[in-house]
């Protein structure tokens, strides 16, 4: 048995279906939009022993699947692939399903960012891909690796020395991959945030303390101050699940 998720604010709802769930996190249709999924414990913990999925309940982990569902690429950092275990980016036979329905193909493409490639080729993430990866990375990453993840992925350069998250976004765009779930990691989050491409932040906030030394969810080597607009708040038992959105300036 799932644990109940109700909706709070804008318009209280109680015991949301999925498809009540995939309404409220929609994305704003007619334009492109990066969406950063994260969750932190009360005390603003990132991770817990070292990774997000040790904060995580199963109301957590069922919106974490489902908002991957209507995406059409899911971003994620190789510091992150590696640390949380990730498999192929496979979507679930009820998820294949629903965006066949609606004209999309099965499953959302893998996109990575890593500025060393230091990315194991023979991964599940790419022998068992359903759709060929895309790996972000830039000019001065390592020619051998380069070859190597080739074969397997589309490496795209974005940047010398240093990834151009507006390059990422662009390129994106370029190959009709509009709406993006972007999964961590802190410091991914953090230069996306610095470059002004980030448009919605969805952060489940766990009901624990953490202390220790884990970072926050978002983490670069400048402040990047961003007004955010709060667009709805779910509700699982002492866990809350919140929806902002970038605020833009009016004019």
């Amino acid at each position: 048995m799932t644990t109940q998720i109700d909706r709070l604010w804008p318009s209280p709802a109680t015991d949301l279906d999925d498809d009540a769930l995939l309404e409220n996190y929609a994305f704003p249709p007619d334009r492109d939009w990066l969406r950063m999924n994260f969750i932190s414990s009360v005390d603003g913990a990132a991770t817990s022993q070292g990774r997000s999925g040790g904060l995580g309940d199963d109301a957590d982990h069922r919106v974490f699947d489902l908002l991957r569902r209507p995406a059409d690429a899911v971003l994620v950092g190789a510091g992150t692939v590696r640390t949380e275990g990730y498999a192929a980016m496979r979507l679930d036979e009820e998820s294949v399903s629903w965006r066949a329905e609606r004209g999309m193909p099965p499953h959302p493409v893998f996109v990575l960012i890593t500025g060393h490639l230091d990315l194991d080729p023979d991964s599940p993430i790419f022998t068992d891909a359903p759709v060929r990866p895309v790996i972000y990375t830039v000019a001065d990453a390592p020619d051998d690796r380069r070859r190597l993840l080739a074969a397997v992925a589309d490496v795209v350069d974005v940047g010398e020395s240093d990834v151009d998250p507006v390059s990422v976004r662009q390129d994106l765009v370029s190959r009709g991959l509009v709406h993006v779930q972007a999964e961590g990691g802190p410091s991914l989050f953090g230069s996306f945030l610095a470059a002004g491409v980030v448009d919605e932040l969805c952060v489940t906030l766990a009901p624990t303390l953490v202390a220790g030394d884990s970072g926050r969810i978002a983490r670069s080597g400048l402040e990047s101050p961003t007004d955010m607009t709060l667009n709805a708040v779910l509700r699982a038992g002492d866990e809350l699940l919140l929806r902002y959105f970038r605020t833009v300036a009016a004019g």
